[in-house]
């Protein structure tokens, strides 16, 4: 299954960089294939696995801030591996040209 989530740390200013600079080197650590987006991170892999790094990185998001603020969106679809590449490729082909990723 692939999962888009962002956690917002909120309560301590603007910048949160170094607050989520935190939050992915647990996504980097978890060996789960993702994506860094601007406005969020795409994880792909089995469901306990993936929401339990979820709430892992909202747990620690409130080590740092009075409150967090975490989306998720999660697209399952069993018995399709390697989404995560795959759908922009499919999209790709369709268009006979790459995107930007």
């Amino acid at each position: 299954m692939l999962v888009q989530f962002s956690v917002v740390p909120l309560g301590r200013g603007e910048s949160i960089s170094a607050q989520v600079a935190k939050i992915l080197d647990l996504v980097d650590g978890s060996g789960l294939a993702y994506r860094l987006t601007p406005m969020g991170t795409i994880v792909e892999g089995e469901w306990d696995e993936v929401m339990a790094l979820v709430g892992t990185c909202h747990r620690e998001a409130l080590k740092g801030a009075p409150r967090a603020l975490t989306t998720i969106t999660i697209d399952d679809r069993p018995g399709k591996p390697d989404r995560i590449t795959e759908k922009v490729r499919s999209v790709e082909e369709k268009l006979g040209r790459s995107l930007k990723t």
